[in-house]
């Protein structure tokens, strides 16, 4: 393993330290102890403190300035791949980013400019790049105001997502989605919402509208807002649906059942491989990865009261063992390459044909929510079902709540089964 240069040394020590108690409460005398070095060591490269803050911030934008993520097309989705890897950039380190921005006020007056300085030059970059994967042409904003608003949105979406606990978005890829619309078509390209279940005048099923745009703007507190993206689906439809993906493929078949056995996100799937895989005949786990700290996740035998196999023969060991090609990915698309949020999109849509869901439009995040529910019902503690999701405890009470209110119709359905008791 290569020796880290003072330099490294320095700015990784310094990085821990502004991590785990903030900018403004590390001293250099710190820094210089937890890098091994004497302080005058770090007075010598970088000044003092700020200056190795700043020192680290120019690397940073320096990584999102690389060509090498900059992709070659001009099309909404060469914009939504830059928008991705800056934004995977800032996920790596999310606490960094609010400390930065939460403590700036505290920062020296010619160290607040150089920061601001700093950050002038990454926009200038940012607009750089959008000029080319945008188009003066078809912008509707100058590239300057284009880069400002996509670093707003994206630092705005590391620090409140990763860091707050506060749930805004479904998921990564609806974000990315909608930044997308913003930046090339502008909001009033955007159709109004419509809630889940109406259905337009042909009888076609509307389109999904994001759930937290339903809530948005209507006064209600954060946990009646977080209650009302808790969807889950009834039972009978469930099994339906994993029936007739059973009828299209083995991998079908198996995808439905790790959405539901296990309660994954689209996102968290397509980074599965072959080799996440722990299976025996007391467990089957799946090493789930992601900006997140690792977790394993069990895959259930039973789901909603019906069993699908055992530990060692199931759906997912099935189409495991029925591969044929050497691809690392545990499910695959058709070019024979790691499926995507979009492939699953599109077999999620084909699960549901000709399935009555009363006009509703189900999407897949909605299996996490049945899963949460269920596993809930079925004894487990916010406190461990906090460890399996990846999520703050406070995220899941609306699924507490939810499961009580299951709870409770399902006891007042079997008293109304007793005869009641003769008053007089």
């Amino acid at each position: 393993m290569p020796t880290l240069s003072t330099r490294q040394r320095l700015t990784q020590a310094a990085l821990e330290l502004f991590l785990s108690q903030g900018i403004s409460q590390t001293t250099t005398r710190q820094i210089a102890d937890k890098a091994g070095v004497n302080e005058v060591t770090l007075f010598r490269n970088f000044g003092n403190k700020y200056g190795l803050l700043l020192a680290m911030l120019q690397e940073a934008s320096a990584v999102l300035a690389e060509p090498a993520l900059l992709p070659s097309a001009q099309s909404p989705e060469a914009l939504r791949a830059y928008a991705s890897a800056c934004l995977h950039r800032l996920e790596r380190v999310p606490n960094f980013v609010r400390s930065v921005i939460g403590e700036a006020d505290q920062y020296p007056p010619e160290h607040r400019q150089a920061l601001q300085q700093q950050l002038s030059e990454v926009k200038r970059d940012m607009a750089k790049h959008l000029d080319q994967l945008v188009g003066a042409e078809a912008a509707r904003l100058p590239a300057g105001d284009l880069a400002s608003l996509l670093g707003a949105l994206l630092v705005g979406y590391t620090v409140v997502e990763a860091t707050s606990g506060c749930v805004l978005w479904e998921n990564r890829e609806d974000f990315l989605d909608a930044l997308v619309t913003v930046l090339t078509e502008g909001t009033g390209s955007i159709a109004s919402d419509r809630a889940v279940g109406e259905v337009t005048s042909d009888a076609t099923p509307a389109p999904r509208s994001h759930p937290t745009k339903e809530i948005a703007d209507t006064g209600q507190s954060q946990s009646t807002q977080l209650a009302a993206l808790i969807v889950d689906l009834p039972t009978a439809w469930v099994h339906q649906m994993i029936k007739q993906a059973r009828t299209l493929s083995p991998q079908d078949y198996a995808l439905a059942y790790v959405l539901f056995g296990a309660g994954l996100l689209s996102e968290e799937i397509v980074r599965l491989e072959r080799c996440h895989e722990i299976c025996d005949k007391s467990q089957h786990v799946l090493q789930v990865t992601g900006p997140s700290s690792p977790r394993q996740v069990p895959v259930n035998q039973w789901i909603l009261g019906k069993r699908y196999g055992s530990y060692t023969s199931n759906p997912l060991t099935k189409w495991l063992k029925t591969r044929k090609d050497n691809a690392a990915a545990m499910f695959i698309n058709e070019a024979g390459e790691p499926m995507t949020v979009s492939n699953i999109q599109v077999r999620w849509d084909l699960w549901w044909q000709g399935i009555d869901v009363g006009g509703m439009r189900p999407y897949p995040n909605q299996a996490r929510q049945t899963w949460c529910i269920e596993m809930l019902m079925r004894g487990i503690s916010l406190e461990n079902l906090s460890i399996l999701t990846g999520c703050e405890v406070s995220e899941l009470s609306p699924y507490a709540q939810r499961a009580r209110e299951k709870a409770a119709i399902a006891a007042a359905t079997q008293l109304d089964r007793k005869a009641p008791a003769n008053p007089g």
